[in-house]
C-alpha cells in the first residue's frame, strides 16, 4: 500500500491536458484559384444559344413599362397620357387622405380606431437652403480702394474670406474687384505639383470625376 501512494502521485502528471484545437485538417477558402473556382457560374439559358448560327436572345424585363414612369417632358401637348396621369394623380390624393380601419383590427383594441395616411407631396418647391435676402450695394469707392489695397499688400493674411467678413460683402465681390494673379499663379503651381504626386488610382479617379461633372451639363 505504501508503493501504490508514490505512483497515483506520478501517474496524474504524466497525462496530458485534453486540447481544444482540433486535429484534422481544415480547408478554408481563402486562396485565389478556389475563388476563381467558385464564380466561374455557368451562363445563363437565354444566353447560351445550342447552335452555333446567331440567333435572338428574348430577355424581357420584370414589368411591362407604365404611364405614370414617363416624364411629361416627353410628352407631347395633345396626347391623352397627360390627362391619364392628371386624374390618376387626383384618384391617389383622394385615396390618400380617405380615413382608413386597419383590416385586422379586432374590437376593443387601439387598432380599431380610423387611422389617418399622411397626404401625398404636393407639387411645390422646397423649402429654400437658406433664407432669402436682399443685396446691399453699401461699398463705397473709398472702400474698394482699401480692398484692393489690403489684398495686394498681403494676400496671404487678407483672404477673401477675410475682406469679406470685415467690410460685409460677399467673398466674390472680392475677388472680382480685387484680383491677384501672381497668388492665382502660385496655388495653380502647387496644386499641380499634388497633383503630380497621385498614383495612376487617384488620377483615373479625379479624371472620371471631371467627365462626369460634364455629363450632368448635357444631362446624359
Amino acid at each position: 500500500m505504501a508503493t501504490c501512494k508514490p505512483l497515483l502521485r506520478v501517474c496524474p502528471s504524466t497525462l496530458q491536458p485534453a486540447s481544444l484545437l482540433p486535429r484534422t485538417q481544415q480547408r478554408f477558402e481563402s486562396t485565389t484559384r478556389r475563388h476563381r473556382k467558385l464564380l466561374a457560374l455557368p451562363a445563363a439559358p437565354s444566353y447560351t444559344p445550342d447552335t452555333s448560327s446567331p440567333t435572338l436572345i428574348f430577355n424581357p424585363p420584370s414589368s411591362a413599362p407604365s404611364i405614370h414612369h414617363t416624364p411629361l417632358k416627353f410628352l407631347p401637348q395633345t396626347d391623352k397620357r397627360r390627362n391619364l396621369y392628371a386624374s390618376a394623380h387626383q384618384q391617389l390624393a383622394r385615396t390618400a387622405l380617405s380615413t382608413r380601419t386597419s383590416p385586422i383590427a379586432s374590437p376593443g383594441t387601439p387598432l380599431q380606431s380610423s387611422s389617418y395616411l399622411p397626404p401625398k407631396p404636393s407639387t411645390s418647391l422646397p423649402p429654400p437652403v437658406r433664407q432669402p435676402y436682399e443685396k446691399q450695394y453699401h461699398l463705397t469707392e473709398k472702400e474698394v480702394t482699401e480692398i484692393r489695397r489690403l489684398r495686394a499688400q498681403d494676400p496671404d493674411t487678407w483672404t477673401r474670406v477675410k475682406l469679406a467678413e470685415r467690410f460685409g460683402c460677399s467673398q466674390f465681390f472680392v475677388g472680382l474687384v480685387a484680383k491677384n494673379a501672381g497668388k492665382a499663379e502660385r496655388v495653380a503651381r502647387e496644386q499641380e505639383g499634388m497633383r503630380e504626386k497621385w498614383g495612376t488610382r487617384r488620377r483615373e479617379a479625379r479624371e472620371d470625376r471631371g467627365r462626369r461633372r460634364v455629363a450632368w451639363g448635357r444631362d446624359e
